[in-house]
C-alpha cells in the first residue's frame, strides 16, 4: 500500500482533465493520467512532471472492457489502492443534434463514452477505492444536463444537443444511484459542472479556462469525510437537477 494519496483522472491528456490532474498533483497527490492516445498521454505526463507533479500514464479507453481492466490492474500492481477517481473522459458527438435530425447511432456512441464508460471504469476501480481511508468519486457533468436549467424561462443553454445534453442528465442520474448504493460506506460520489470552458470539445468557444473548470472537481475529489454525496455542484454551489 502507498502512503501517498493516489488519483486516476480519465481523459486527462488535455483540457479540463489535464488541469484536474495538475491541480491534484500540486496538492501532492500521485496522479494517474488516463488517456487513449499513447502519444498525447506521454506528452501530458512529461508536462505534468516538468511542473513538479508526481504523474504516471495509464493507457485507458473507457469504452473497452480489456483496456479498463488493464488500467485497474496497473494501479493494483503499482499502489494497491485508489483514493480518488475522476471520470472526466467525454465526447460531444458532433452535429447535427436536433432530435429530429440526429443519427440514433450518435446518441448510442455518446452514451457509451459519457455514461456506460463511467460505469465501466467506476466498477473496475471500486475494489481499489474501498481500500482507501477516504475514497472519492467525481463524475464530470455539465449544466446542460440540468433539466431545471434547460427548461427555465429565458435560459440560454447553447445549441440543442439530443445526444450530449441527455447523456449528462443520464450521468447525473447514475451518480445518484451510486450514492444510494454506496450510502453507509466511506465512498463519496458527486457530479461536477466545470462551466463553459474553452476546450477543443467546443472549438475553444468557452469563456472559462480549463483551470477554472477543474476547480470544482478538485474540491470534490478532496472532500472531508463529512462532505456531501449524491450531489451536483459548480463553483457557486449546488446545481439544480
Amino acid at each position: 500500500m502507498s502512503e501517498r494519496r493516489i488519483a486516476l483522472v480519465t481523459g486527462a491528456n488535455k483540457g479540463i482533465g489535464f488541469e484536474i490532474a495538475a491541480g491534484l498533483g500540486a496538492l501532492g497527490w500521485s496522479v494517474g493520467v488516463g488517456a487513449r492516445d499513447a502519444g498525447r498521454l506521454a506528452v501530458a505526463v512529461e508536462k505534468l512532471r516538468a511542473a513538479g507533479a508526481d504523474a504516471f500514464g495509464v493507457p485507458l479507453d473507457v469504452t473497452d472492457d480489456s483496456s479498463v481492466s488493464a488500467a485497474a490492474g496497473e494501479i493494483e500492481e503499482r499502489f494497491g489502492v485508489l483514493d480518488a477517481l475522476v471520470n472526466n473522459a467525454g465526447i460531444t458527438g458532433g452535429r447535427p443534434q436536433e432530435p429530429t435530425l440526429v443519427d440514433p447511432e450518435i446518441i448510442r456512441t455518446v452514451v457509451e463514452t459519457n455514461v456506460i464508460g463511467v460505469v465501466r471504469v467506476t466498477n473496475a476501480m471500486l475494489p481499489l477505492l474501498r481500500r482507501s481511508a477516504a475514497p472519492r468519486i467525481v463524475n464530470v457533468s455539465s449544466s446542460v444536463g440540468s433539466l431545471a436549467r434547460q427548461t427555465a424561462p429565458g435560459a440560454e443553454m447553447g445549441p440543442i444537443a439530443a445526444a450530449y445534453s441527455p447523456s449528462k442528465s443520464f450521468l447525473n442520474a447514475v451518480t445518484v444511484q451510486y450514492a444510494r448504493e454506496l450510502s453507509g460506506t466511506k465512498i463519496l460520489i458527486n457530479a461536477a459542472c466545470p462551466g463553459y470552458c474553452a476546450t477543443d470539445l467546443n472549438g475553444f468557444s468557452g469563456h472559462r479556462t480549463p483551470e477554472q473548470g477543474a476547480a470544482t472537481a478538485i474540491r470534490l475529489a478532496t472532500l472531508p469525510d463529512d462532505g456531501p454525496t449524491g450531489g451536483f455542484f459548480e463553483d457557486a454551489g449546488p446545481v439544480p437537477w
